[in-house]
């Protein structure tokens, strides 16, 4: 069986910060922006407080099977779940998004090197 891959996005918006979470959240905000937006294995968590309340996490996932990707998602919300409570950030609204790359449209220079090749 083929490895796939799939990038999970978790949605979501801080609820109920205190002075001092969001004085923290902002600090951070350089490492967090989204021209860093990245899926990693461990999760990117991206935000613009100054701007609305919400935040993503990308996380990159793998399994064997399309179906794997529902069990990829449920472990990347559980992911973006624990870091929020851990540092204790109230959030709401949290919903998961996962694309099967397996199953993407090939962009341009995908299409480019498929053709070299065949």
């Amino acid at each position: 069986m083929t490895k796939r891959t799939f990038r999970i996005t978790v949605r979501g918006s801080f609820d109920a910060l205190t002075d001092e979470q969001r004085a923290e959240l902002q600090a951070e905000a350089a490492e967090h922006d989204v021209l860093r937006a990245e899926f990693t294995e461990e999760g990117h968590l991206v935000y613009d407080l100054s701007a609305r309340p919400f935040f993503t996490f990308r996380f990159l996932e793998h399994g064997e099977a399309e179906e794997d990707v529902v069990a990829a998602s449920v472990r990347a919300e559980t992911a973006a779940e624990l870091w929020l409570t851990d540092r204790g950030y109230g959030y709401k609204n949290l919903k998961s998004q996962a694309q099967d790359m397996a199953l993407a449209a090939l962009g341009a220079r995908q299409k480019q090197e498929a053709r070299r090749k065949g």
